[in-house]
């Protein structure tokens, strides 16, 4: 028996998971690291606690599996997008990295827009420029930390540093470096337009590679370091969405993956590059090669549950506090919630976006509230699934559901009833870690492409289908709850003027 290792350096924690030759999980282990916020807007992490927490992880991995480092095969990097890790030229971290969920970068985003331009940044890119993504964090990292800038010899993604002590080489993806701002959608490359823009060295980029393609071997000091042995490949992976939309077997136009995880994802394989003319899709490719995908984002979707759980119900289970929801009418007897609690990305590119609850009373109960935040997630959802249909990419054949929010049996038909289509689940449910163990056998060869493999490894194992009453309802509610981020927008930025002192 042979073995593929899936590693996801996520924005909580390393993942290590183990999967046989037939597609079945042998052992997973996760070891978590600090989120660091030393100001309002930032979030940063030490590359070095991804790298301790990546070797703790494999080597608990292969203790629960009972094998030896000698029957890995294969080895697929996935992880948080978008983050900027900086190198010297000996490849010493030069500063903590800057994550996707990091705020700070708007006059940097300000900056691109005006002096590129939007359409010119959608044709060089395919994406507009917004807080998160990469190349904004360098700008500003050259504007307020000029001696650090002066020292950069290297750029890379988190799972790419996490390669390079895997392997002691620099190396990209493709759907990594799609979420950079730096690169070349359509003709898979590095921009040579926005590198000479912003007066980026070509050197300081990593070669790119498809998901599937062999980017080096595990090198002797990261054997001792791991368990593993010298001489593994490691293939190119991807982007923490794309492995997701790999692992729940969304690899083909036609099927969508909808990610219920802290944020909510809809991602839409494609079989040519596709923009968005506003940009308010992310356009990507996809890890598989010769694919592309749309992609929609909203930044607090389970998460949203999350904060409502923990700031009112903290001793309850999430199940307690669930079941009375079940009970509660659509559309919660009148009461709406906007998840926008880290601001806001599609179809809102707003850092300054707010949560709310709207049209409080006091008939309601903690059951409305609880229905009101799955509802708000839900109809945050489908903004992204009516800009997908608006561009254009129907028919869509079906939408495959997974995330720790896809547990619970209510939000899922919540989401069928909005979204107004059937949603199904499947048999995979360790996400983007075993999207890469996936993209690693295809790499070493034990499937011919990502297809066979996601046909013999996913399996859909249940239907949910829309109820037309309640998808009549809410569509009426959905259209309230459209409105209320362009009404509130200018109290949400008044508001963030007071947060910031």
């Amino acid at each position: 028996m042979t073995y593929l290792l899936g590693i996801d350096v996520s924005t909580t924690g390393a993942k290590a998971l183990l999967v046989d030759e037939n597609g079945r999980v042998a052992a997973g282990a996760v070891s978590g690291y600090p989120l660091l916020t030393p100001r309002p807007l930032w979030s940063e992490q030490d590359p070095a606690a991804w790298w301790q927490s990546v070797c703790r992880s494999i080597r608990q991995a292969l203790a629960e599996a009972g094998i030896e480092g000698g029957d890995v095969s294969g080895v697929g990097l996935t992880g948080q997008m978008h983050g900027l890790v900086l190198l010297d030229k000996r490849g010493r971290v030069l500063r903590p990295a800057i994550l996707w969920n990091d705020q700070r970068t708007g006059p940097q985003c300000e900056w691109l827009t005006q002096t590129v331009g939007l359409q010119r940044l959608l044709e060089w890119t395919g994406n507009p420029a917004l807080p998160g993504f990469t190349a904004p964090k360098l700008l500003w990292v050259r504007e307020h930390e000029p001696e650090i800038y002066a020292r950069v010899g290297q750029i890379l993604l988190p799972k790419d540093y996490i390669r390079y002590k895997l392997t002691g080489l620099y190396a990209t993806d493709m759907a990594g470096a799609s979420g950079t701002l730096l690169f070349n959608v359509k003709a898979r490359r590095w921009s040579d337009e926005m590198l000479k823009v912003m007066g980026v060295p070509a050197e300081w980029l990593p070669p790119c590679h498809e998901g599937t393609q062999v980017t080096g071997t595990i090198g002797e000091a990261a054997a001792r370091a791991t368990g593993l042995e010298a001489g593994v490949p490691v293939v190119g992976g991807g982007g923490d969405q794309a492995a997701q939309a790999v692992g729940v077997g969304a690899v083909s136009p036609g099927i969508v993956a909808l990610t219920l995880g802290t944020s909510g994802v809809v991602f839409a394989p494609t079989g040519e590059p596709f923009i968005e003319p506003e940009g308010r899709l992310h356009s990507f490719c996809h890890a598989v090669p010769g694919r592309w995908h749309l992609m929609g984002v909203m930044l607090s979707a389970a998460g949203a549950l999350r904060w409502y759980h923990d700031a009112l119900s903290p001793k309850s289970s999430y199940e307690e506090l669930l079941a009375p929801a079940a009970d509660t009418p659509p559309g919660s007897e009148g009461l709406l919630f906007l998840p926008y609690l880290t601001g806001e990305r599609t179809p809102y590119p707003d850092p300054m976006a707010r949560g709310a609850f709207i049209g409080l009373t006091v008939r309601h109960t903690m059951a409305h509230l609880t229905r009101a935040v799955l509802e708000g997630v839900a109809f945050g959802l489908r903004d992204n699934l009516e800009l997908l249909r608006a561009a254009g990419l129907e028919p869509i054949t079906q939408v495959r559901v997974s995330g720790g929010g896809a547990k619970s049996p209510l939000w899922r038909q919540i989401l069928a009833d909005v979204l107004d289509c059937e949603l199904v689940t499947v048999n995979t449910t360790e996400g983007a870690a075993y999207g890469a163990a996936l993209l690693a056998g295809v790499g070493v060869g034990l499937w011919p492409d990502a297809e066979t493999a996601c046909a013999a490894a996913v399996k859909v194992t249940e239907h949910i289908r829309p109820d037309p009453q309640r998808v009549a309802s809410y569509r009426q509610i959905y259209a309230m709850y459209h409105d209320l981020y362009t009404t509130l927008r200018p109290t949400f930025h008044t508001l963030t003027g007071f947060e910031m002192g």
